[in-house]
């Protein structure tokens, strides 16, 4: 049960920022004895896996900072957070996955089922995201981007951390990040409302 709120900890924290909890849970099994990656998830430990999820990150957090950018970075990263989802979820849920040069023997093992769930989550929350970003751009003129796009990464970090050390708090933290995600897309829906009226 741990491990799957560990790995829906960090799906969730995919769906904000794709690079950051797949950074985290590496690192966290390169340096520290808090994570064990299972042998099929080692690669993630990798020095140089970690140095292109690094350069991945700095470049997504200057792409998300910046107005009308910030929106084409989200329809590329459709793919990517669900795909890194997919990832984090199987990994830190530590499910045994066989390697895929036997597709038959992948899908018979029911061991897909892990990472399909991560995409799931990820990809929900990455479409919440993606909805309401246009909108506070609009009602701000471009001003909340940086704001909105800080505040997503920390909760990544946060929900990252949380997931890997403390998981029974992603119970708590998952419908906090929901409930932030609906306020904010619900005031913003109000201003450009007022806006439209004056």
């Amino acid at each position: 049960m741990i491990e799957l709120l560990t790995g829906a900890g960090l799906a969730a924290a995919a769906g904000l920022n794709a690079y950051i909890p797949l950074m985290l849970i590496g690192l966290a099994s390169r340096l520290l004895d808090v994570v064990a990656l299972p042998p099929q998830w080692a690669w993630l430990e990798n020095e140089w896996v970690l140095l292109i999820l690094g350069v991945l990150l700095v470049v997504e957090i200057i792409a998300d900072k910046v107005p009308v950018v910030d929106s084409v970075n989200d329809w590329v990263q459709t793919v990517l957070r669900p795909t890194a989802g997919g990832l984090a979820f199987g990994s830190g849920a530590n499910s045994e996955t066989v390697a895929v040069t036997d597709p038959a023997a992948f899908f018979e093992s029911q061991q897909w089922v892990p990472i399909l769930t991560g995409v799931g989550i990820a990809l929900v929350v990455h479409l919440a995201r993606m909805m309401a970003r246009p909108v506070l751009n609009a009602v701000t003129a471009g001003a909340a981007a940086p704001l909105v796009s800080a505040v997503e990464d920390a909760a990544s970090i946060i929900l990252s951390v949380l997931a890997i050390v403390v998981p029974i708090l992603v119970v708590v933290a998952v419908p906090l990040l929901a409930w932030w995600l609906i306020a904010a897309l619900r005031r913003a829906r109000r201003r450009r409302v007022a806006s439209a009226e004056s």
